[in-house]
Protein backbone atom coordinates (compact mmCIF):
# COMPACT_ATOMS: atom_id res chain seq x y z
CA UNK A 1 0.00 0.00 0.00
CA UNK A 2 1.35 3.27 -1.21
CA UNK A 3 2.44 5.51 2.24
CA UNK A 4 1.11 8.62 0.54
CA UNK A 5 -2.59 8.08 2.54
CA UNK A 6 -1.15 8.81 5.37
CA UNK A 7 0.77 11.39 4.52
CA UNK A 8 0.66 15.14 5.61
CA UNK A 9 1.79 15.87 2.43
CA UNK A 10 0.08 13.59 -0.23
CA UNK A 11 -2.42 16.92 -1.50
CA UNK A 12 1.07 19.21 -2.63
CA UNK A 13 3.45 16.26 -3.05
CA UNK A 14 4.97 15.95 -6.89
CA UNK A 15 5.72 12.49 -6.56
CA UNK A 16 2.08 11.20 -5.20
CA UNK A 17 1.29 12.97 -8.33
CA UNK A 18 2.98 11.46 -10.95
CA UNK A 19 1.68 8.39 -8.99
CA UNK A 20 -1.89 9.75 -9.72
CA UNK A 21 -1.25 9.76 -13.14
CA UNK A 22 0.15 6.50 -13.54
CA UNK A 23 -2.95 5.25 -12.00
CA UNK A 24 -4.75 7.21 -14.73
CA UNK A 25 -6.96 8.69 -11.41
CA UNK A 26 -7.68 12.47 -10.71
CA UNK A 27 -5.36 14.59 -8.84
CA UNK A 28 -5.51 16.07 -5.35
CA UNK A 29 -4.14 18.58 -6.99
CA UNK A 30 -2.95 20.10 -10.46
CA UNK A 31 0.26 22.19 -9.05
CA UNK A 32 2.18 20.41 -6.63
CA UNK A 33 4.44 22.46 -4.71
CA UNK A 34 6.43 19.63 -2.54
CA UNK A 35 9.42 18.05 -4.13
CA UNK A 36 9.58 14.95 -1.57
CA UNK A 37 13.26 14.03 -0.12
CA UNK A 38 14.25 10.18 -1.71
CA UNK A 39 10.83 9.01 -2.49
CA UNK A 40 10.88 4.85 -2.78
CA UNK A 41 8.32 3.33 -4.96
CA UNK A 42 7.59 0.01 -5.68
CA UNK A 43 6.89 -1.14 -8.86
CA UNK A 44 4.69 -4.26 -9.23
CA UNK A 45 3.87 -5.81 -12.74
CA UNK A 46 1.53 -8.37 -13.69
CA UNK A 47 0.57 -9.95 -16.86
CA UNK A 48 -3.33 -11.17 -17.68
CA UNK A 49 -3.05 -12.74 -20.94
CA UNK A 50 -2.37 -10.29 -23.56
CA UNK A 51 -2.81 -7.13 -20.76
CA UNK A 52 0.09 -5.49 -18.47
CA UNK A 53 -0.62 -4.00 -15.23
CA UNK A 54 1.37 -1.93 -13.64
CA UNK A 55 0.85 -0.73 -9.97
CA UNK A 56 3.21 2.36 -8.03
CA UNK A 57 3.29 2.68 -4.17
CA UNK A 58 5.30 4.96 -2.77
CA UNK A 59 6.99 2.61 0.08
CA UNK A 60 9.60 4.81 1.96
CA UNK A 61 10.33 8.74 1.88
CA UNK A 62 12.31 11.16 3.91
CA UNK A 63 9.87 13.47 3.59
CA UNK A 64 6.83 11.90 4.80
CA UNK A 65 5.17 12.98 8.05
CA UNK A 66 2.22 11.37 9.53
CA UNK A 67 -0.99 12.01 9.40
CA UNK A 68 -3.30 9.58 9.76
CA UNK A 69 -6.26 9.66 7.37
CA UNK A 70 -5.75 12.52 5.41
CA UNK A 71 -5.94 11.39 1.42
CA UNK A 72 -9.71 9.99 2.98
CA UNK A 73 -10.03 13.67 4.44
CA UNK A 74 -9.44 15.34 0.89
CA UNK A 75 -12.24 12.61 -0.75
CA UNK A 76 -14.36 11.70 1.48
CA UNK A 77 -16.93 8.98 0.90
CA UNK A 78 -14.26 7.40 -1.72
CA UNK A 79 -12.45 4.68 -1.61
CA UNK A 80 -8.87 4.65 -0.23
CA UNK A 81 -6.42 3.63 -2.93
CA UNK A 82 -4.69 0.35 -1.96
Amino acid sequence: MCICVNCHYVDRCVTYNAVESQHQQPHLTETPDLDPNEPSINVNIRTKGEMIEMEWDVVGCLSFKKEMGKWAKLRPGELVPT
